[in-house]
């Protein structure tokens, strides 16, 4: 009887274990709403993502619509209101005050304005007579803050990632002028509602240090552009002319002038993987012929200057669509942040190439052979990039190609003179560069 009475608490505790798992997917849905000297902060969660709640429950499982409303507030306090932090110009408001909560269905639609939210808190609860369970049903909370004063800048920050495995929160706030609206994954930590410039641009130009640094693609593109350099002056030039080309091209889509085509991501990605395949091959057919590429006025300087400033707008393509989810963060400050987010990509490819290029150098000086060294690891890119190549091609192939138009016509043209535009401001700083170059051996010769 002992060995039956554990077999059955073990299936009752794995039911109520298996009932309370973390979920997979949760939404989160707020609004903020300053008014006067208060903040009102409306929040939808699912209840499943609430754990270790007493919930009252009647004959059936079904929830006690009649007892429910203690369960609710302590479920909003513990889960929601505790989480919250606001700031208003940089400077902590006090805690919120829960002012009203309700057990709503998912597939209720209050949620799509402030007011209507609101009303619904406010409103009659469900009735009685409904059969609801727990894990089925959606808390609508509205909660108070006080603000030190109407206006100012508010910031807001609330780790959701204890609801689920992944979380998305989308944020209304609602202004003067209307609402802006945000969305994100996870926690990204304190979330500028209305940036000052200077707090975008600093986001923005870390943002833009680290997806150098957690872009193996763009890396291994940026060690093909280093295996032949040795000259600080021509890793300047040609990095500099690659951001002037993949700063273009971001500008450019950040404002919407990009195809908005399901075909053009993948395109773009099968695009940087030849890229890479390109510069690797271009480094083994300059090694087998013995050509130096950093010869003054070489034609192999010319076409690698040539190829980075083309592929650099391909690759800012590629930064513009890894950004897209984080300009909502820029408020009113899109160039700036623009701006900025090139100035971190900037810096941390001169760090990147510099230090790759100082390690090659290093390394080949070592061996007996550098040349045969520069073409190993050559080899091993372009073999990388092939790989990557036939991955990505088969997944844009699977798209329809766009259909001819006179748009589609005018937006060739309006791109044509982009990329003309990019490889003239290319041209000035190759020619700028060589000129100082020719100017300072120009100097010494006298001397």
């Amino acid at each position: 009887m002992r060995i039956l009475a554990a077999i059955v608490a073990a299936v009752v505790l794995t039911g109520v274990v298996s009932a309370h798992d973390v979920p997979d997917d949760v939404t989160v849905q707020v609004f903020l709403h300053p008014d006067g000297g208060r903040l009102w902060v409306a929040v939808r969660a699912p209840l499943a993502a609430m754990r270790d709640v007493d919930v009252p429950t009647r004959p059936g499982g079904w929830i006690d619509l009649t007892r429910v409303d203690p369960a609710l507030r302590h479920a909003a306090t513990v889960w929601l209101v505790q989480g919250i932090d606001i700031f208003q110009d940089a400077r902590a408001l006090g805690p919120g005050t829960l002012t009203g909560v309700r057990l709503s269905l998912p597939s209720d639609r209050a949620f799509e304005q402030f007011d209507r939210a609101r009303g619904q808190i406010a409103g009659p609860p469900l009735d009685t007579s409904m059969q609801v369970v727990w894990e089925q049903g959606v808390l609508d909370a509205l909660i108070e803050f006080p603000l030190d004063h109407s206006g100012g800048r508010l910031a807001w920050h609330a780790d959701a990632r204890r609801l689920g495995q992944r979380v998305t929160t989308v944020l209304r706030l609602i202004t003067p002028d209307g609402i802006r609206a945000f969305e994100w994954h996870g926690d990204p930590g304190v979330v500028q509602l209305d940036p000052r410039w200077h707090q975008a641009a600093l986001s923005f130009l870390r943002e833009g240090i680290g997806h150098v640094f957690s872009g193996p693609d763009h890396l291994l593109f940026l060690l093909c552009i280093a295996i032949p350099l040795r000259r600080v002056r021509t890793l300047a030039l040609v990095v500099t002319s690659f951001t002037l080309a993949h700063a273009t091209t971001l500008v450019a889509s950040a404002y919407g002038l990009a195809p908005s085509g399901g075909w053009f991501p993948p395109l773009v990605e099968t695009l940087i993987a030849a890229s890479i395949v390109w510069m690797a091959l271009e480094n083994i057919f300059d090694s087998v012929a013995g050509r130096d590429i950093e010869a003054a006025g070489g034609r192999a300087m010319k076409r690698r200057w040539a190829a980075t400033t083309a592929f650099g707008l391909v690759h800012g393509f590629g930064f513009s669509f890894a950004l897209r989810e984080q300009l909502q963060f820029a408020g009113s400050h899109l160039l700036t942040s623009l701006l900025a987010f090139n100035v971190g990509v900037e810096i941390a490819q001169l760090v990147v190439i510099v230090s790759a290029a100082t390690a090659v150098s290093l390394a080949f000086r070592r061996l007996s052979s550098p040349r045969a060294a520069a073409i190993v690891v050559s080899a091993v890119a372009a073999h990388t990039g092939w790989d990557w190549l036939l991955e990505r091609g088969a997944v844009w192939w699977q798209y329809p190609w766009p259909v001819p138009s006179a748009a589609a016509l005018m937006a060739v043209a309006m791109w044509l003179a982009i990329v003309l535009a990019a490889a003239a401001g290319a041209w000035g700083v190759r020619r700028f560069v060589d000129r100082r170059g020719y100017m300072r051996e120009a100097t010494e010769s006298v001397r």
